[in-house]
């Protein structure tokens, strides 16, 4: 992997995109640093440390970096992007006019989408500033109460969201790899210094089984990381025939190939998505007042039984709508009856539709409660184990180890387009 990266860094075109994608990531975390105008930051990590950093927010402060509780610019992150996604992909769904505008409208129906998810995100984002604003001012840390005030911290945290899906638009257009991916890959590696602390106070503070907690911890984590990877880069190859046929005097076909279908077909969207509904209960109660707070984080919070369990069924249930938008059997078989295709011992037509949706849905399921069981693993360790933070370590890791494959996949096909031999060498 190394000596490709270092092969990579030799064609000039993807170096000059791996420079792009760190400039902007740098910028990013500059920004980040940049705090919204009018609010005391030094009081608001502190009331979010004591108080809100073990409810749903702390998994927004988590996506953004911490910028959330440093009361940064940036603070949104990339939230009104992913719910301004999963509206439109709904929408998408239940709308036949959206649905032929994305299918059949070709780039520019393309285009059309994205525009109308980049207005629904400004919309989204001016929404959770105005939340952000009444949080901040319901703690105390707003340090002027005035309507100037308030339209400044709003507009600010609104421009912040639409800027950070500029920045990631430009990374896909002009970087390397899915730019909102990559943008939420950096935010959760920069809280690595805080967790390699917390895991320093764990020893310090248990001593002798400190330690053993550690050990466990890290074995454990090191064997997640192995087996993401390797279910991540599974599929289940379906064999395909090819007839032959006379055109002219040349025979064509007969050969032999195979459908793939990945295990985990929708990758980490589903964590994303299911994170950002989860968390919804807690973050509305946290803006209307500490008791509604504090009622619901003991069933929605995110160490608490309930959300383990909510969790684990919104992952299932959008890992099946996720493969139902990006896969459609019925187009597959389609496809392969024009093509003189067929699948060994199954007609063409609805017998091979019927076969290839059955399959779909075993795979589905074993890579839904795959994406469960990493997720939801932490939660449980952490009512065991009475340890703070580990709540949300299977989603970080899951993010964390699912964009860095999709990237590295990305170097890799720009790679073998310049001849070079790639990652699977």
């Amino acid at each position: 992997m190394i000596e490709t990266l270092r092969n990579a860094w030799r064609i000039t075109d993807l170096r000059k995109k791996i420079l792009f994608t760190l400039f902007i990531l740098a910028i990013y975390r500059f920004g980040s640093q940049v705090f919204v105008p009018f609010v005391n930051t030094e009081a608001f990590t502190e009331m979010f440390n004591q108080q809100l950093s073990g409810t749903a927010l702390g998994v927004i402060n988590m996506m953004s970096g911490g910028a959330f509780s440093s009361g940064s610019i940036f603070s949104l992150s990339i939230q009104p992007y992913i719910n301004a996604s999963i509206i439109m992909n709904l929408l998408t769904v239940g709308i036949p006019a959206l649905e032929r505008m994305q299918k059949e409208g070709g780039e520019e129906g393309r285009k059309k989408n994205a525009a109308i998810t980049r207005y629904a995100t400004v919309a989204l984002g001016g929404l959770l500033g105005w939340g952000n604003y009444v949080l901040m001012r319901s703690y105390n840390v707003v340090t002027e109460d005035s309507i100037f005030a308030a339209v400044i911290i709003i507009l600010t945290l609104t421009a912040g969201s639409a800027f950070i899906m500029w920045l990631g638009e430009q990374i896909t257009e002009f970087g390397v790899g899915n730019g909102i991916s990559i943008i939420l890959f950096a935010s959760i590696v920069s809280r690595g210094p805080a967790m390699v602390e917390s895991g320093i106070a764990l020893v310090q503070g248990q001593g002798t089984n400190g330690w053993l907690m550690l050990f466990v911890i890290l074995i454990l984590a090191v064997a997640a990381v192995a087996f993401v990877v390797y279910i991540t880069n599974a599929e289940r190859r379906i064999p395909i025939q090819y007839s032959k046929r006379m055109v002219g005097r040349k025979m064509y076909g007969g050969q032999s190939t195979f459908l793939p279908m990945k295990v985990n077909m929708s990758g980490v969207m589903p964590i994303i998505f299911a994170s950002s509904i989860a968390s919804f209960p807690s973050t509305i109660a946290a803006f209307i007042s500490e008791n509604a707070r504090d009622s619901v984080n003991s069933w929605f919070g995110p160490q608490s039984w309930p959300y383990a369990v909510l969790y684990l069924v919104l992952i299932v249930a959008f890992s099946y709508f996720y493969q139902a938008i990006q896969f459609n059997p019925v187009e597959i078989a389609n496809n392969l009856k024009q093509n003189g295709g067929f699948i060994p011992g199954f007609r063409p037509g609805k017998p091979t539709v019927d076969f290839i949706r059955k399959v779909l849905n075993r795979i589905t399921l074993f890579g839904a409660l795959f994406l469960g069981v990493i997720a939801v693993l932490p939660i449980i360790m952490s009512n065991v184990l009475t340890v703070q933070g580990l709540a949300m370590g299977g989603t970080s890791l899951l993010i964390v180890v699912g964009v860095a494959l999709e990237t590295v996949k990305a170097i890799e096909s720009q790679m073998l387009m310049r001849h070079y031999k790639g990652f699977l060498e």
